[in-house]
């Protein structure tokens, strides 16, 4: 045969659960994506249909279901590692599973009456939570992170000294609004049961509120800087992290050019541009760390 296969997996994506846990009055609530992708002794499959090893997509949607009801959802990282294991353990056909969940936060609504103050909630929409686990029967990866963080500083932001060409016509800027929405992937140290697990709620709590902080915080001379400053804050404080990359598009604020209507922009009215953007992408690594997490992080 002049083919052979090569990699391969298959699995239930966009499995989309949504658990309520209810505690007497107050419910807390967990709205979850969940995609799975399972790998192993495939090959059969593939060269003649035959599904002697084959768990069928459907029954993996279903254990989704059933395992947020057995287990909760505690966070998407645990719920993501009871599901991997389970795959990997429960069928001898399969080798390795990667889970892949969105979760998508909702913040409880206050109310007037006491007793119905428990059990309303809003989307926020201000961000996705994401998460990958990776298990193949001895080690676990967990790379979590999250996407559509809409962040600006409307002063303290400054970009010039940089090359110019016969193609520059970018003016240098002294005092300029900085904005991005920050897509992040960070990594955990944590690769076996044989290791403290990590408080996977505090630890995306956190690493957030650092996030935020370093943006807020650092005097910037160029997006590049500020992303590094945001990844060494994350790495300084979080022990459980080894290794962070973002992905920060540049959202250009433009100021307008009022003289036509005799008019001073005083660094007051600006065009949000949505396209073409900047693009600044790197990797903060804790000192001794390899990189593991993938450069294009929308195939992640």
């Amino acid at each position: 045969m002049p083919t052979f296969l090569g990699q391969n997996q298959y699995g239930k994506a966009e499995n989309r659960v949504v658990r309520i846990t209810r505690d007497g009055a107050t419910h807390h609530i967990k709205d979850l994506n969940v995609s799975i992708a399972l790998s192993g002794d495939m090959a059969e499959v593939h060269y003649s249909g035959s599904n002697a090893n084959v768990l069928p997509t459907d029954t993996t949607k279903n254990t989704v279901y059933a395992f947020a009801k057995e287990y909760g959802i505690d966070s998407a990282e645990q719920f993501g590692i009871h599901l991997a294991r389970h795959f990997v353990t429960s069928q001898d056909p399969i080798h390795r599973a990667r889970i892949r969940i969105e979760e998508y936060g909702w913040e409880r609504i206050g109310t007037t009456t006491p007793d119905r103050a428990g059990h309303s909630f809003a989307r926020t929409g201000q961000e996705t939570r994401l998460t990958q686990i990776t298990y193949d029967g001895d080690t676990w990866e967990v790379i979590s992170g999250l996407k559509d963080l809409t962040v600006l500083n409307s002063t303290d932001s400054e970009f010039w000294g940089y090359v110019k060409d016969r193609y520059t016509t970018l003016p240098e800027a002294y005092d300029r609004i900085l904005a991005t929405e920050v897509s992040a992937r960070w990594r955990f140290a944590w690769t076996g049961d044989d290791l403290p697990v990590p408080d996977w709620e505090e630890s995306y709590e956190e690493t957030r509120r650092h996030l935020l902080q370093a943006f807020a915080e650092t005097y910037s001379l160029s997006l590049q800087q500020t992303l590094y400053q945001m990844g060494a804050r994350i790495i300084e404080h979080r022990e459980e992290i080894d290794e962070i990359r973002f992905s920060l598009p540049n959202k250009h604020h433009f100021l307008v050019d009022l003289a036509p209507f005799e008019l001073k922009n005083d660094n007051e009215v600006y065009f949000a541009a949505d396209r073409p953007y900047g693009l600044i992408e790197a990797t903060v690594l804790r000192d001794g760390r390899e990189a593991r997490i993938p450069l294009d992080l929308t195939n992640l």
